[in-house]
């Protein structure tokens, strides 16, 4: 059942966002067009993980995933969000939750079930936490190349704009690591 509603969500996200850029495209408008070809793209990832290989999805981190891409690529680019001010470190701050509950999920996949009797909470904190930092820095990292190999301002706001993204990216995932850290130390007692 999962399998099947993620390739329905990413499909309609993938269809809308390719109707979008074959509309920006005929409108004469490059950026938005663009900014749609990137939506197709990202949201061909989950579709193709579920098309493609027979990975066990966490539909609610899925589902996130395609609000965010909705919230960043439609509102944000397309329809100008971003404008707000606040709109950007909003999305970093929910990016930075989602990376952080994507580290959970990947490692509740990788670590041996028994294990669980021996991992200190700290580790899940730090291992979540690492994992969204991480991923907020891949991304700044991302719009610092765009900006200077194809000329975009994706870091409008230079160092400060890298620095608030990078901070809301950690407080983010900061929030999580401590939920995810006290959820271990109390299922450790339990056992």
């Amino acid at each position: 059942m999962n399998r099947k509603l993620v390739i329905s969500l990413s499909l309609v996200y993938v269809l809308f966002m390719g109707a979008l850029s074959i509309y920006y495209y005929t409108a004469d408008e490059t950026f938005k067009s663009l900014v749609s070809i990137g939506g197709v793209v990202c949201g061909a990832i989950p579709l193709s993980l579920a098309l493609f290989t027979k990975l066990q999805f966490n539909l609610p981190i899925v589902i996130s995933y395609l609000i965010f891409l909705f919230g960043s690529q439609f509102l944000g680019s397309i329809l100008g969000w971003y404008g707000l001010g606040w709109w950007d470190t909003f999305l970093h701050l929910l990016s930075g939750s989602l990376l952080a509950f994507t580290g959970i999920a990947l490692y509740e996949r990788l670590v041996y079930r028994n294990a669980g009797k021996e991992i200190s909470p700290w580790f899940v904190f730090l291992f979540t936490l690492s994992f969204s930092a991480l991923g907020g820095v891949i991304w700044e990292i991302y719009e610092f190349s765009s900006d200077q190999l194809f000329g975009m301002t994706l870091q409008g706001g230079g160092n400060k704009d890298t620095m608030i993204d990078l901070i809301a990216d950690t407080i983010g995932g900061l929030i999580i690591a401590v939920w995810a850290g006290v959820r271990t130390k109390i299922k450790l007692k339990k056992i």
